[in-house]
């Protein structure tokens, strides 16, 4: 299905806003200390930006990994990104698949006080990219 400009640009606004509200979903429960929970808004937080970017410059994404392999195809390998975005990326996306799927594999608040900041420096740096006419 090929979307209309207008509708890949609201498209694109949606997600970029579903980003925005992870990451202050993320800042609310922070306090609350559940970890898990964190992991996951912060995995979609990046899903939903990257899925804007995408979208924006006309690369269906269907699955998570699928996801994960056209940033590094379309963003890392030509250099928009830097291999640390992408692998970030990569990490976020397996902490959360193991914190929601795995036993006995738990997100701690040193994992996730780790990774926060870099979350968050990486989804405005799409968001950004998503405001880019290039």
């Amino acid at each position: 299905m090929s979307l209309s400009q207008e509708e890949r640009n609201a498209i694109v606004a949606y997600r970029v806003e579903k980003a925005r509200i992870a990451l202050d979903e993320i800042r609310k429960v922070m306090p609350m200390e559940v970890w898990g929970m964190i992991a996951n808004r912060m995995y979609y937080a990046l899903y939903y930006a990257v899925s804007a970017l995408l979208t924006k410059d006309s690369h269906p994404v269907n699955t998570h990994k699928g996801a994960l392999s056209l940033v590094n195809q379309y963003y890392v390998k030509t250099g928009i990104l830097t291999k640390d975005d992408g692998h970030l990326f990569g990490q976020v996306f397996a902490f959360r698949q193991g914190s929601d799927y795995d036993d006995f594999i738990d997100a701690t608040k040193e994992d996730v006080e780790q990774l926060f900041p870099k979350v968050e420096a990486l989804v405005e740096k799409l968001i950004g990219l998503t405001n880019d006419k290039s």
